[in-house]
């Protein structure tokens, strides 16, 4: 069993707040948009992380997080990208994925807004956590935690804080 704490588009803000909330985590997971290296090393002196890059994110933070990552914990098949849309509107790199190989957990960021949506064509998760961070035009600030147990994904919990 892991509990995973899942943000996006922090642009080099983080607030305490979040990192209480995650505090139990096992993992973090970041859909890009870090906006410094400093920030991700912040992160992962917190708790080990997984992350891509996000379309604002600097050479030196592409050089360490990549695009996309494939990944398999206990039996979840993720596949995580900053620009990946969402059921009926995916990315053309997303949708290519998902056509081929879809992941039972699709993590994106980009757009701001959290959403988590079953698209049953692919039969994935979709999970987009928002935005944790200042920039933006988002109403809350946002993050999700849940557990990963074998191959269940369960126990959805979701963090606002004010902007």
């Amino acid at each position: 069993m892991k509990t995973i704490g899942l943000l996006s588009d922090t642009h080099n803000s983080l607030d305490d707040k979040f990192l209480n909330f995650f505090a139990n985590c096992d993992e973090i997971w970041h859909a890009g948009d870090f906006g410094t290296l400093d920030l991700a090393d912040k992160l992962s002196n917190f708790k080990p992380l997984r992350g891509v890059y996000g379309n604002i994110d600097d050479y030196k933070t592409r050089l360490v997080y990549p695009e996309t990552q494939r990944f398999t914990i206990e039996n979840v098949d993720v596949f995580m990208i900053h620009i990946g849309g969402y059921p009926g509107k995916y990315s053309v790199k997303a949708r290519e994925v998902l056509k081929t190989a879809p992941p039972k957990i699709f993590v994106c960021g980009h757009s701001h807004i959290l959403k988590v949506m079953y698209d049953e064509k692919y039969g994935s998760l979709v999970m987009n956590p928002g935005a944790a961070g200042w920039y933006g035009q988002q109403v809350k600030r946002t993050a999700l935690k849940f557990i990963i147990s074998g191959s269940d994904i369960k126990d959805l919990e979701i963090c606002e804080l004010p902007r």
